[in-house]
Order: C-alpha cells, then structure tokens, then sequence
C-alpha cells in the first residue's frame, strides 16, 4: 500500500510530467492519403463563388457528399474575409476545395510569378481555416505556355519557383498538400510552347529531387485533338492522358506513387456564343460524360476529377460552359454527371484553427489562446490533487 506521503510524491511526479507535455505541445501535422478513405472523386471547376451552390447540387448527388471544386485566387484577389467566407460555404455544402495560385492578368499573358509573392502566398493560405485537413494547392497553370508564365517558357524556373512553394508552403503547416500546374499535353515545340516531355525533361535535369516537394499529380486530360477525341482513345492528348503522364515519370526516373488530380478535362459544346460546328452537339457530350464515368473515370488511382467549367457565359469559353447563357438551365452533361452514382466521401475534418503550427482551440465559438489551454489544464489537473488529498 501507498502511504499518504507516497501518493503526493507520485501526484508531483505525474503533475511535472503533464505540466512538460503541455510546454511542449505541438499538433501533429501531415497530409492524408485521400485514396486510403472513402472518396468521392467527382468535382467541377467554377470561377465564381456564386455558383457553389449549383456545384454542390451537382457533385454531392447520387449519394456522394464531399466532392471537389476547383477555384482560382489571383494574387490581386488575396482577401481574407472573401476567401474565409468561400470556404466556410464551401464546408457547409461539403465540397473539397482545390485552390490553384495565380498571378495577375497583363495583357493577354499572365506575369511570370515573383518569387517575393511566396511569403505572402504562405501567410495567406496559413491563415485561412480549410474546410478539411487536406489543403490541395496548384502552383500555377500549365508553364509549358509562355502566355501562362510572363511571355516566356522556362521548365527550370517554374522548378525551382514549385520547390520553394512547396518549402515555404509546409514549413507553415504540413497539411498542404502540393500539386504541380497541370501541363497542356498537346502542345508542340514552338516559339510561345513546349512539349511537355521536354518541358519535364528539362525541369528533372535541373531539378531530380522535385518529386519530394509535391503530393500529387495534376492532370489536363483532354480529349485532344480539337476536342473531338473518343472515349476509346489512349496516350497523350487524350481522356487518358494522366496514365500517358505517370508512365512518362517513371522513364524519367520518378517512381513516387502519386494520386492524380484531373483538374481540367471535358468536351466542348458546339452551342454558345458562337457555333463551332466541330464540337459535338450538347447531347452527345452528355452521352460521353455518362460513358466516360463507367470506363475511364473509374481508374482507382484518380483522386478527383474537376471538368472545365461549370458556368462562363461569354467568350472565350462560351462552349465549354455546363450552364445555359442567361439561363437557370443546364445543357445535357449536367444531368448526366449528376446522375453517375458517387461515394459518399470521409475526409478528415480539422477540429482546429491551425495557424502557423500554433493550436488555437475554439471553445463556445471563441478562440483561446496556447496559455489559456495550459491554465486550464492546469487548473483541472490541480483541482483533481487537492480533492484527492
């Protein structure tokens, strides 16, 4: 038996042990495998917050919930209470958000990223509260375009700029989850281009450890060439171009297993703003979603699939729009891609505030800050000993 004097002496021993615990506190940080719970891999991509709603109604259906929406912010466009409300919105529809980083629009080409933005890029998507643990971020769009990327092409700059997103972007706080820009497969060798396999080539020589700082894979899987590709096709320029593009990383050297994102994909209508008679007609692309969803769609590597675009009303994407101009209506595809059956999906949901790898717990909607945690426990703990003794 332990006497009273032996029970103290235990107490001041576990109370000291606890009180280091507390001083030296800190949230355990890592990105989720989103292949390992269930997934509901079906997403859009929307320009406007306003259409959350219409992307909720869209992707959560046929028994799914948490689906993807693919949404851009500008480096001009960094507000924080616009982008907190978004998210918190986006939570309660449970929808997943994939945020790919822009710069501003010159011109007819977007400014070549500078790298003085990275700090405020960390600062800004740190101090967001995510609407799951995963943070999907997209170092900018498809640099194997000079008009994407200041008017030039240059596969080891956009290296060298995706290695110090991801450093910056983690050192905040692990959850991120780094995806590089999808590349435009079909793209030649050109004066304002470059083919992707050289384009990656080149970015390896100068950059061979590059596969340690992202998490994922970003795919634009077109149905290339104009638009007109089949379901059945295969390789590069096509639905599967994504297995066109892992296959391609394993013969540079990558074996890293990444998840795939196909953040742009879909076919063109020929009805918008303008007719291009090429595209097939608004009813056969609907047929080709429903088909694509049995066949292609079903690959267990993909983890979400944001066809381009849910809603643009004027030029130049009049014909890739899902919505009907000046209408509540949608074309085909809508329906069909509400219709595919989806999973119902489990991410892990933040029950934290996390700022720059600080705790913040919320108690009756009020944050509290690391000290008031400390105290309290404390508090509890001490209450505990003097009713024990």
């Amino acid at each position: 038996m332990i006497n009273k004097s032996g029970k103290l002496i235990l107490s001041i021993f576990l109370l000291a042990l606890v009180l280091l615990k507390i001083n030296y506190l800190k949230p355990a940080f890592a990105i989720n495998d989103p292949l390992q719970v269930p997934n509901n891999k079906y997403g859009i991509h929307i320009v406007d917050e306003n259409d959350l709603e219409n992307a909720a109604t869209l992707v959560n259906s046929s028994n799914g919930l948490w689906g993807y929406v693919t949404m851009v912010i500008r480096e001009d466009d960094r507000n924080l209470d616009k982008w907190q409300a978004i998210f918190n919105r986006m939570k309660s529809y449970k929808l997943i958000p994939i945020i790919r980083l822009a710069t501003k629009l010159t011109g007819n080409y977007w400014m070549k990223p500078d790298e003085s933005e990275i700090q405020k890029w960390s600062d800004f998507l740190t101090t967001l509260t995510w609407p799951i643990k995963n943070r999907y971020v997209i170092v900018f769009n498809e640099p194997n375009h000079a008009k994407e990327w200041g008017g030039t092409v240059n596969p080891e700059e956009y290296g060298r700029l995706l290695i110090k997103y991801s450093q910056s972007l983690k050192q905040k706080n692990s959850d991120f989850f780094i995806l590089p820009a999808g590349l435009d497969a079909s793209a030649p060798n050109s004066s304002v281009t470059m083919d992707e396999v050289n384009f990656l080539k080149i970015l390896l020589k100068e950059h061979p450890d590059v596969a340690g700082y992202i998490d994922g894979w970003t795919s634009h899987s077109y149905p290339n060439p104009g638009f007109r590709g089949k379901i059945t096709d295969s390789g590069r320029g096509t639905l599967q171009t994504f297995d066109w593009e892992l296959s391609l990383l394993k013969d540079l050297g990558i074996d890293k297993f990444f998840p795939v994102f196909i953040t742009e994909t879909g076919w063109p209508h020929r009805e918008g703003d303008q007719i291009v008679n090429s595209y097939y007609s608004a009813d056969e692309v609907g047929n080709l979603i429903a088909q694509t969803a049995q066949t292609i769609w079903s690959d267990s590597r993909i983890t979400a699939i944001t066809p381009f675009l849910l809603n643009y009303l004027s030029e130049p994407f009049s014909n890739f729009s899902w919505q009907v101009k000046n209408e509540a209506d949608f074309y085909p595809q809508f329906d069909s891609y509400r219709s595919i059956p989806k999973h119902a999906g489990r991410p892990v949901i933040n029950d934290f505030s996390i700022v720059n790898k600080d705790i913040t717990p919320i108690i009756d909607n009020k944050p509290i800050s690391k000290p008031e945690v400390r105290s309290n426990l404390l508090s509890a703990l001490l209450h505990k000993l003097f009713i024990v003794f």
